[in-house]
């Protein structure tokens, strides 16, 4: 049953582009379809999270992160009685704006974007489905609904301060009302987001053995979970007690949210999405105690994962790539595929010119950026020293 306060899609807020919505499918279900169907959406399959994809075929993807990233959402969606069709929209399409070599990558555009507006990955988000992705006749982007543009926009909260340019530009012709908090179905995907990633890094972790089980049955949440196992399958091989014990991680991420989030909804109770924006604070959440717990996983990771001696290495090497890429195709823009020299032609500034390079690169594949950087260099991603290129 759909509770009060979930969006509904009879009551859409509307599309920048006027267009008569399909009798089969609803309006979220719709903004689904097109992103799943976007180009930026088939490119996350070889978008990496933390490890660089060429290093192996079964560290998780920006595609499969995103995909169960909608899994749990829908299920916790369910379980509040919000609209699935929303929160999945918003957790396929949360990571679309993300560069290649996940969050180095990220850091490294940013800071060669300083001069003209930085980078932001949810902005980024909005920029491609609202500009960059160009198959329909009557307008760039997807089109989507105002409710999957604000859930893209804020599902982590108010934006406030000065807004990335990417989100700027949007928001002047399509006000997504940044200062409020997004829909629960959009918080929900947010959520969804840090149990994803939590549970999927201490795998990766695992298989890239950057740590082993048992030090990873010391850390809080993961070693009861270990502990439970153990005692019901005593004598259980390696992966499958590894399993077993990782998806019991999973379940109390998601117990927890759905049991704190209604405890939130019940003091506040919302009785329209519009009061859901404008209560001041989120109805999604993980408890405190849990959060403590999680925060200390967060710095186990960071210190043995995402820092560890070989993705920093990794870091610098592909630091080098997007440091190359950036200025080689701002100083010689005709090197650029022939659609975006369309645009080029039309940058009325260096300002103008760097943010369609910025869009250009954000756009590539790990893979195609290290065959670019190899292509125009002549050296493969392996064949500069980690202090430069």
């Amino acid at each position: 049953m759909t509770a009060p306060y979930a969006s509904d899609p009879a009551r859409v807020r509307g599309r920048l582009v006027v267009e008569e919505e399909s009798i089969f499918r609803s309006p979220f279900q719709r903004d689904r379809d097109r992103i799943i169907h976007s180009s930026a959406f088939r490119r996350l399959k070889h978008k990496t999270q933390v490890f660089v994809a060429h290093e192996g075929d079964y560290f998780r993807t920006r595609l499969t992160h995103s995909i169960e990233v909608a899994q749990v959402a829908r299920t916790i969606a369910g379980a509040l009685g919000l609209n699935g069709e929303l929160t999945e929209a918003v957790a396929l399409a949360h990571d679309l704006g993300h560069p290649p070599f996940a969050h180095a990558g990220e850091d490294t555009l940013d800071a060669l974007m300083a001069p003209y507006g930085g980078f932001d990955h949810n902005a980024q988000a909005v920029r491609i489905v609202t500009a960059l992705e160009r198959h329909y006749a009557e307008f760039d982007g997807l089109n989507l609904t105002w409710e999957t543009l604000e859930g893209l926009a804020k599902h982590n909260g108010p934006v406030t301060g000065p807004l990335p340019y990417a989100l700027a530009d949007y928001n002047a012709r399509h006000d997504l009302e940044l200062l409020t908090h997004a829909s629960a179905e959009a918080q929900v995907a947010a959520l969804s987001d840090d149990i994803a990633y939590n549970n999927h890094d201490l795998h990766d972790g695992l298989r890239a053995r950057l740590f082993d089980d048992d030090e990873i049955a010391g850390l809080p949440i993961v070693g009861d979970c270990y502990a439970e196992v153990d005692r019901l399958y005593p004598g259980l091989d390696r992966k499958r007690r590894r399993h077993e014990a990782l998806r019991r991680v999973f379940g109390v991420m998601v117990g927890d949210v759905i049991a704190c989030s209604r405890q939130l909804i019940g003091a506040a109770e919302p009785m329209s999405v519009a009061e859901v924006r404008l209560l001041g604070r989120p109805v999604i959440r993980f408890s405190d105690a849990l959060w403590a717990d999680l925060k200390q996983i967060r710095a186990f990771l960071f210190a043995r994962m995402y820092r560890a001696p070989a993705v920093n290495e990794m870091r610098t090497r592909v630091h080098g790539v997007v440091s190359a890429l950036f200025p080689h195709y701002l100083n010689a823009p005709e090197h650029l595929p022939e659609e975006w020299r369309r645009d080029v032609a039309q940058a009325a500034d260096e300002t103008a010119l760097a943010r369609l390079v910025s869009d250009y690169i954000a756009g590539m594949t790990d893979r195609f950026a290290l065959q670019e950087y190899a292509r125009l260099t002549g050296k493969g991603a392996r064949d500069f020293a980690v202090n430069g290129v």
